[in-house]
């Protein structure tokens, strides 16, 4: 007979959602008893790997397409810009919670402090970016943020984006209150400690599929080799890309209709010290036209093992994989009769994005380079080499009889709360903690009740909005940073 093993909470995939769910559910449970699976040899070597991601702590200090233009003229809208960073100091104060509780070590080995700016070039833009600025100055979760068209000032925040610049017609916010996040190394710890609790690990263990018995309970399968049945009350899929797969075999209706559209992404790197040390912030600037959000150009600072880097991209490509280490047949197999409406509808309806991906795949290394002098116009191609970051896998989403291409998370729950699972990408990562808390309360709200005076120790500002309260704001950004270790 296989042997026979059941848990409350089967972790699907071993990357910052999983980790962050298991401390959540530990911490809120003592007794909890978990299982987590990772297809690959070793935790967070897919998305939330360091370098599969640009380590940018989301906070829309910096990222237009989270505060897009006004049709008229007229101050943007900020409310979104202003929901991703609440989000973002969510897991700012849990993160710190979890340095004191000692579960993650030394804040330095996973997030420093790099400015944030926001970088454009010609009127059009530079009037979009003043008028920006105008609606976030006074916001207190954005406080600090400056604005900028003198070049010497540019100049002294990020002085490779200007040398031997010939035009000035550019403009610039910068906000040093940013950061640069190791999620990579966030996740093992997390995992480490998780481990010290009793968490079961299985590793080079894929999960082929689930199946819900009538009483509730679910059987993990992980194929005809593995002499074991797996049960638990609970599962939670965060599988990256491969969410979608294993949700289309759990059978709950509530995944019908959602597809994914997966999008590769390529960087050029230096490592060279005297170039790196020229450059300390992460500059992003605006899409081009029929571009996708994600394909921002942004040249970051960025942090691994204690030694920075410089990346520029990123570079999108067409990839039927949903994972980095997936199959060409990932996408082919995903479709089904209920999202072949929605595939269709938005290939229909965003044509200039396949042409534009399709661009981005035939760019020569000159072209991509060409792309780089645009911020560093004195950039020598002898300093930077190209490498393949992570695998995005944007959701689909079935709106009537077909869909959108929706650049943000969507988390996918059964009615009865027995199963959850994780679709989309950025700002991912940066949101994790918002985004478990939400998980949590789909899939067992009772208890999510009955813990919310844990959560208020773990997150001070837990149910409450920052941003409507200049003095708890102006608090909690101060106690974090003195608990990470960053600028306050």
């Amino acid at each position: 007979m296989p042997e026979s093993e059941s848990y409350d909470y089967a972790l699907i995939g071993g990357g910052i959602m999983s980790a962050t769910l298991g401390v959540l559910l530990k911490l809120t449970n003592p007794d909890v008893r978990l299982v987590m699976f990772e297809r690959l040899s070793e935790v967070a070597a897919e998305s939330s790997n360091p370098w599969n991601n640009a380590g940018t702590g989301h906070a829309a200090l910096c990222e237009l397409n989270y505060m897009p233009d006004s049709a008229d003229g007229s101050l943007p809208d900020p409310s979104k810009a202003i929901a991703i960073n609440e989000q973002f100091q969510v897991s700012r104060q849990f993160w710190a919670s979890l340095v004191e509780l000692g579960i993650l070590n030394t804040p330095s080995s996973f997030i420093r402090t790099v400015p944030h700016m926001t970088f454009v070039q010609g009127a059009k833009d530079i009037d979009y970016l003043k008028r920006r600025h105008l609606a976030l100055e006074n916001q207190p979760l954005f406080a600090g943020m400056k604005f900028s068209t003198d070049l010497d000032e540019i100049s002294g925040w990020a002085p490779l984006i200007t040398q031997q610049r010939k035009s000035q017609d550019i403009a610039a916010t910068f906000i040093d209150q940013g950061t640069d996040v190791d999620y990579g190394e966030m996740t093992k710890q997390m995992i480490t400690w998780l481990k010290g609790q009793g968490m079961k690990l299985e590793m080079d263990t894929e999960v082929k599929s689930v199946y819900q018995f009538e009483s509730g309970k679910w059987q993990v399968w992980l194929g005809a080799s593995q002499n074991r049945l797996i049960h638990a009350d609970r599962v939670f899929v965060g599988a990256g890309g491969y969410a979608l797969k294993l949700l289309q075999k759990s059978r709950i209706p509530e995944i019908n209709g959602y597809g994914t559209f997966p999008v590769s992404g390529h960087f050029l790197r230096t490592d060279n010290p005297e170039v790196v040390a020229q450059h300390h912030a992460k500059v992003y600037s605006q899409a081009q036209v029929g571009a996708p959000p994600m394909s921002v150009p942004h040249l970051d600072t960025r942090i691994v093992d204690g030694k920075p880097s410089l990346l520029f991209g990123p570079f999108a490509g067409l990839n039927p994989k949903f994972l980095k280490s997936g199959s060409i047949l990932d996408l082919p197999l995903s479709i089904r009769p209920a999202n072949l409406l929605p595939y269709l509808s938005v290939a229909f309806r965003n044509l200039g994005l396949v042409s534009y991906l399709l661009k981005e795949v035939t760019k020569s290394r000159s072209e991509k380079f060409a792309s780089l002098q645009e911020f560093v116009p004195d950039a020598d191609a002898n300093d930077w080499s190209y490498y393949e970051a992570g695998q995005r896998a944007q959701v689909i989403k079935p709106v009537g009889r077909g869909g959108v291409l929706q650049f943000g998370t969507e988390v996918i729950t059964s009615a009865d709360g027995s199963i959850s699972g994780l679709l989309g990408a950025s700002p991912g990562a940066s949101v994790s903690v918002s985004v478990m808390l939400e998980v949590l309360e789909k899939m067992q709200p009772k208890q999510f009740q009955e813990s919310k005076a844990a959560l208020a120790k773990l997150i001070p500002s837990f149910e409450k909005k920052l941003n409507d309260n200049p003095a708890l704001a102006k608090k909690t950004l101060k106690a974090t940073a003195k608990a990470l270790g960053l600028k306050a």
